[in-house]
């Protein structure tokens, strides 16, 4: 096996931190946030269940309304109301997808078979990404 010349050291090192910060650039924002064990138990029940596909695997959105963020923020409903997105609505958003429809979100979030202990630890995880 040939050594590295040493003047070639420096020039290994920039190499392998610009593809260690590509990798790490490629994902979500909110991928860098330090979940707590109950939190990343939402996460991967979320992904599991298959919210991710609609609110992403990190919460960040897609045809879903994003989650990072969401926990106590001001919600505009299609009715022109405004909620804040506690517990409890997050609750209801999840339990009962039709009950609180978001102004300007196109989709409705199909109907699920969670348990209030599953929602419990996916509201944990979307508190994670307050932001």
């Amino acid at each position: 096996m040939k050594k590295i010349s040493r003047k070639f050291l420096p020039a290994v090192g920039i190499v392998l931190a610009v593809l260690s910060f590509g990798a790490c650039s490629s994902n979500s924002s909110s991928a860098s946030v330090d979940l707590s064990p109950e939190a990343k138990a939402g996460q991967d029940l979320a992904n599991a269940s298959g919210c991710a596909s609609c609110h992403g695997s990190n919460g960040e959105g897609r045809t879903g309304p994003k989650w990072v963020g969401l926990a106590d923020s001001q919600v505009t409903l299609s009715d022109g109301t405004t909620v804040t997105a506690d517990d409890a609505y997050i609750y209801t958003s999840i339990k009962d997808p039709g009950a609180m429809h978001r102004k300007g979100v196109v989709s409705q979030m199909p109907s699920n078979n969670l348990t209030d202990e599953e929602i419990a630890s996916i509201i944990v995880y979307i508190r994670a990404l307050k932001g």
